[in-house]
């Protein structure tokens, strides 16, 4: 049995956002699936902004829309995210597709996204 649980995974996959440690937070991420915990929302957010952070708007938008495919529920921050990463990889077409994502409802902009 595993020691560590969602929490804690989740602290160091946002810790390792606020440095752009975008590898690790694939990594843990990664670990999270195969011990099948849960990877929520605030969890994928976070490795998202980890890869916009370091500037890996493919590895970002990958994330983005494995949560668009999943049934965990996409917010404001994973959308945020990925849009700058985007914008960040001059992949400005890219960005204004993940509108699309608004426009089905499935999340909600705010004054950033449109920024």
């Amino acid at each position: 049995k595993h020691l560590l649980n969602r929490y804690h995974y989740g602290a160091v996959i946002d810790a390792c956002a606020k440095v752009s440690w975008w590898t690790k937070a694939l990594l843990l991420l990664g670990e999270m699936s195969q011990n099948t915990m849960s990877l929520e929302t605030i969890i994928q957010s976070a490795a998202i902004s980890a890869c916009e952070k370091a500037g890996e708007w493919s590895k970002a938008l990958q994330l983005f829309n494995a949560m668009l495919q999943s049934s965990v529920e996409l917010d404001t921050i994973a959308l945020n995210a990925a849009i700058s990463a985007c914008e960040k990889g001059g992949q400005w077409e890219r960005a204004f597709q993940l509108f699309s994502a608004v426009g089905k409802g499935k999340v909600e902009v705010d004054t950033i996204s449109v920024n």
